[in-house]
């Protein structure tokens, strides 16, 4: 039958070695350094990289990729339970080799790049020497890409690319930029644009702005508005098809939605904990805070939430496993993308509400996961818009009743069943008339 809910004991070895190793030597990192995706940071680079290596020994590196790229090539199910592990910290990611937006680059390039490209920027992407910027949103349409105006002109044999885009991630410590324009415009939406890697010193891009986050205490904003004025690439820098853009950008987002969602499980469980751990220690009025039927109240839905996200996530990526196609899977990922921001806010503020004074304050991280968990429903694709697909593809192929009233109201099912068991019931009536005589 192959139902299972227990992971096998190899793995579970390997996960509770990750969850020990991200408790005691990642977890105190985050209190000393700015941005583990700051490369050229010196007391970052003293710090992580040999928490990298000791990652690499345990040939646990860049798990997401094949063993043709350096990686174990692990399935989405087992990336998934990773990255629950990973998702409490900020630099956990970084030390494992998955960072976003590296992670959905590199898999773009090992796809579509050239070996000039895997060589020149996928390679000491994949060692994390260097950082990638996924640089698709724009600041008149979000990140709808059917109304982009980005465009790349092919001029003999370079691309010319014009247009301005908004919320560039990590840009600020980018070496490459993968940039989406639009190159076919008299083609439909989904098949007007292409894909491109961009040298970040290539002339011709301003850095408008550093964009910074609520709740990311930053002294500089890692994200960037940027202005493309006549940047030229070689032709060769196309990855994937003239038109196939879209294409190209969902074999980021698909798994990196479900590593998202993985890494706000291990969050918010962090969350759930300290919750919990203040609720058996604060005294009020008498009492324990844990023993106020409110508080339990919040103790319990908060539980009920994130197992119920849990095994989405977990559900999800083993379809993605099973079928090997993410478009088979879209339904489900949407529906990961959807209920992922709001279990983090609820139990983010629970949290701070079990917290009282000290919860708001900065001495405590909720304030900054509830911002998180605005990120979070606008990042990858606005949950509205995700709402909106999903209730399409389950409302698809779904027949309409005819009639004014439908077939399963509750008198016409009371008619069919008893014309369908007429003889029995005249039998009976029958038999209880005769018993009667």
């Amino acid at each position: 039958m192959g139902w299972d809910f227990e992971t096998d004991p190899e793995v579970q070895a390997e996960l509770d070695w990750v969850e020990e190793f991200v408790r005691a030597e990642v977890e105190p990192v985050d209190q000393v350094i700015e941005h583990a995706w700051n490369t050229r940071d010196p007391m970052r680079n003293a710090l992580i990289k040999p928490l990298q290596q000791q990652v690499r020994e345990r040939k646990l590196w860049a798990c997401h990729l094949g063993p043709e790229l350096g990686g174990p090539g692990y399935g989405q199910l087992r990336l998934a339970l990773l990255n629950e592990q990973l998702g409490r910290t900020h630099s956990g990611p970084v030390v494992f080799g998955c960072q976003a937006p590296d992670s959905g680059n590199a898999e773009i390039l090992a796809h579509y790049g050239t070996d000039h490209q895997k060589k020149t920027y996928l390679e000491p992407l994949i060692e994390n020497e260097i950082v990638s910027c996924f640089s698709m949103t724009e600041p008149h349409g979000g990140s709808d890409p059917t109304g982009f105006r980005t465009t790349a002109v092919l001029d003999g044999d370079e691309w010319v690319i014009n247009g301005e885009k908004w919320f560039s991630s990590h840009a600020l410590f980018a070496e490459i930029l993968v940039v989406m324009a639009v190159t076919e415009p008299d083609a439909p939406p989904h098949r007007s644009m292409s894909m491109f890697v961009v040298p970040a010193d290539s002339p011709g891009i301003e850095r408008v702005r550093d964009v910074s986050v609520w709740g990311h205490d930053e002294p500089v904003g890692t994200h960037q508005y940027l202005r493309y004025t006549d940047v030229r690439v070689p032709a060769e820098n196309l990855l994937g098809e003239r038109g196939g853009g879209f294409a190209v950008a969902q074999t980021r987002l698909g798994g990196g939605r479900v590593h998202h969602a993985m890494r706000t499980v291990g969050l918010v469980r962090h969350a759930f904990e300290l919750m919990r751990r203040r609720a058996v220690s604060r005294t009020t009025k008498g009492g324990r805070l844990a023993d106020k039927q409110l508080v339990q109240e919040m103790i319990a839905d908060s539980w009920l939430q994130i197992e119920q996200l849990r095994l989405l996530v977990l559900q999800t990526a083993w379809k993605i496993d099973r079928f090997n196609d993410y478009r088979k899977v879209r339904a489900d990922i949407a529906a990961v993308k959807i209920a992922m921001p709001k279990v983090l806010m609820d139990v983010a503020s629970r949290a701070i509400q079990v917290h009282g004074s000290l919860g708001i304050s900065k001495e405590l991280p909720f304030g900054r996961w509830v911002m998180e968990s605005f990120h979070m429903g606008l990042a990858d694709g606005a949950t509205e818009v995700h709402k909106v697909n999903l209730a399409q593809a389950l409302l698809r192929g779904t027949e309409p009743d005819d009639g004014l009233f439908p077939p399963y109201i509750l008198p016409t099912r009371r008619a069919e069943a008893r014309e369908r068991y007429a003889d029995v019931l005249a039998a009976v009536a029958d038999d209880a008339e005769d018993g009667d005589a």
